[in-house]
């Protein structure tokens, strides 16, 4: 996930109030996460324990989620798309107008 710094602050926030039985899963979030700067052309460098970590191989996807971005491995991406596409819509669906 990558996050604005204002969002992530709010996603810190609610990760840190988890409780203790939660503690490797903020250690997860909270310890890896890193700041990263745009270069002159927009372009955002991922270390390679995060792309390793992702499974990034060569293209990704960066996906728009609303407060976040998701940045996927292409290959990844495709085979869970496919994944969600072979079953049933979730009930949360049944009622949304599009």
């Amino acid at each position: 996930m990558v996050f604005p710094r204002p969002e992530w602050e709010k996603f810190r926030e609610r990760i840190a109030a988890l409780p203790m039985s939660a503690q490797w899963w903020k250690r997860i979030f909270m310890g890896n996460a890193m700041d990263v700067e745009m270069d002159g052309t927009g372009r955002v460098l991922i270390s390679p324990e995060l792309r390793s970590a992702a499974g990034i191989q060569k293209d990704t996807m960066l996906l728009g989620m609303g407060n976040h971005f998701e940045l996927w491995d292409r290959a990844s991406y495709d085979a869970q798309e496919a994944q969600a596409l072979q079953g049933e819509m979730p009930d949360v669906f049944k009622d949304f107008s599009f």
